[in-house]
């Protein structure tokens, strides 16, 4: 994007340096860096409670089902458990009990972290009367205005609600309100198979609910890794999901116990209820973006440079408001970036090029680096090493035989160009390869995981597999 427009503040004193709107991880990561800076912050939250959408709605609790939902599966496939006691199970209410347990707690730790760096946190609805200045709506009615140098909007996203589907209906959830389900489904259609469609596929079949999981594209998570991306299909599959490749919805019908999908392809399919789970929108209908001569796109995004700056030159935004990569991680490191650009301009500081994904279906998924595909695209040399979990000791002692990891790395230098891991505690393994690829002066090759000793046995040495397997390759 072009150069920011710039605004005379005509050295204006101002309430506050800087005002965030939100406070989830962009929130958070930028006005943890500027209070640490010393500088004068205040954060709005439109909730009673901090954390935004990761804590309350997405990733926080998502993962606590998931992680209910694995332990149980693990239970109950656990062969030292088997004919002692019948198989346990546990209802949605059960599970979602665990993720309320671990929201308050992620509130009050993050409601600790502005008291102790003394931001101002203060609740109500945010939106700009002009480039420098915030109207506050209270719970109570009341208005308050406040001024800043700098504002940064980290307002995060909502789930995508096309017009024609009736969310109010109590048989039709998107990824927010599914945290609210009232009563115990038998079957349930999710449509859209993105990251979190898959998820919660998977949270739904491991507790023996049947699943149509309807993608509108051709493969599942395209942008993995092809041989990644067919095992999950494999996985879903061989547990029961009924995945539906390329389809549209055309309309839904409802009734007071159910709920009937038509797609265009022709296909209708019955359950006790639908999961909409299509796209994210940027949260910014809200702020009056014109008062401050800025426009969201059709998506509710916003553009930005490589400091984080909008087209208002005292204007930041960061997280998923601005789209890609859409991670809590990323927004957490983003908003530290503005910050840090907000008090060096000359800062050249950036997010690392190659973000690791986890995706937390089950088994796992996490990545970093380049595919198989990507590479062959690119004509680079390369091979691949292998280790399959089954043949781990520390995976056969605990019973996680399902996965792999992968290496991709270049034949003749031995960099590594990209890691892809399937399986239970994918998202931990993937750091350690992460690391070594962040490595400089040559210090980033395959060979490392042969010359370094790992404590054994763990699940850490699938590294010095994959690297034994692959290099064995060469020739």
């Amino acid at each position: 994007m072009g150069k920011s427009k710039k605004q005379n503040t005509n050295n204006k004193t101002f309430d506050f340096d800087v005002i965030i709107i939100g406070t989830g991880p962009g929130g958070e990561g930028a006005s943890m860096e500027l209070a640490k800076k010393e500088k004068k912050v205040a954060i709005i939250e439109r909730y009673k409670d901090v954390g935004g959408g990761c804590t309350h709605w997405g990733t926080i609790p998502s993962k606590a089902l998931r992680q209910s939902v694995s332990r149980l599966i693990e239970y109950n496939s656990n062969p030292l458990f088997r004919g002692h006691d019948k198989a346990k199970h546990l209802t949605c209410s059960d599970i979602l009990s665990h993720a309320s347990a671990v929201i308050r707690k992620q509130v009050q730790l993050r409601s600790g972290f502005y008291d102790r760096n003394r931001v101002e946190l203060i609740t109500g609805e945010a939106s700009f009367i002009d480039t420098n200045t915030i109207q506050i709506v209270k719970d109570d009615g009341s208005i308050e205005k406040i001024t800043a140098q700098r504002i940064v909007i980290a307002t995060g996203s909502h789930p995508y609600r096309p017009d024609d589907i009736d969310f109010n209906h109590p048989r039709i959830y998107d990824s927010d309100t599914i945290l609210s389900l009232k009563h115990e489904p038998r079957s349930i259609i999710i449509y859209g198979a993105g990251v979190i469609g898959s998820e919660y596929a998977c949270i739904f079949r491991g507790l023996g609910v049947k699943v149509d999981l309807i993608n509108t594209r051709d493969r599942l998570l395209s942008f993995l890794d092809d041989e990644v991306s067919d095992s999950l299909s494999y996985h879903l599959w061989n547990n029961g999901v009924v995945i539906r490749h390329g389809e549209q919805i055309e309309r839904v019908e409802t009734t007071n116990q159910s709920v009937v999908v038509h797609l265009e392809s022709g296909k209708k399919m019955r359950a006790d209820c639908l999961l909409f789970a299509n796209g994210r929108t940027g949260n910014t209908i809200d702020l009056n973006l014109i008062n401050a001569g800025l426009k969201a796109d059709g998506r509710g995004q916003l553009k930005v440079n490589n400091q984080y700056q909008t087209e208002v030159e005292n204007i930041y935004a960061v997280g998923d408001v601005i789209g890609y990569p859409s991670l809590a991680s990323a927004a957490y490191d983003q908003g530290r970036l503005a910050a840090s650009a907000m008090i060096d301009h000359k800062s050249s500081a950036k997010l690392i090029a190659d973000i690791p994904t986890g995706i937390y279906t089950i088994p796992e998924i996490s990545s970093v680096g380049k595919t198989e595909q990507e590479l062959t695209e690119a004509k680079i040399p390369y091979e691949v090493g292998r280790a399959q979990f089954k043949h781990l000791a520390r995976a056969q002692i605990a019973n996680s035989l399902v996965g792999s990891l992968k290496i991709l790395f270049h034949r003749e230098s031995k960099e590594i160009l990209g890691i892809h891991c399937f399986g239970e505690n994918a998202a931990e393994i993937i750091h350690i390869g992460q690391a070594i690829m962040q490595q400089t002066n040559g210090g980033n090759t395959i060979e490392y995981f042969i010359n370094t000793t790992f404590n054994y046995p763990t699940m850490a040495e699938a590294f010095r597999v994959a690297a034994l397997n692959g290099l064995n390759r060469l020739f």
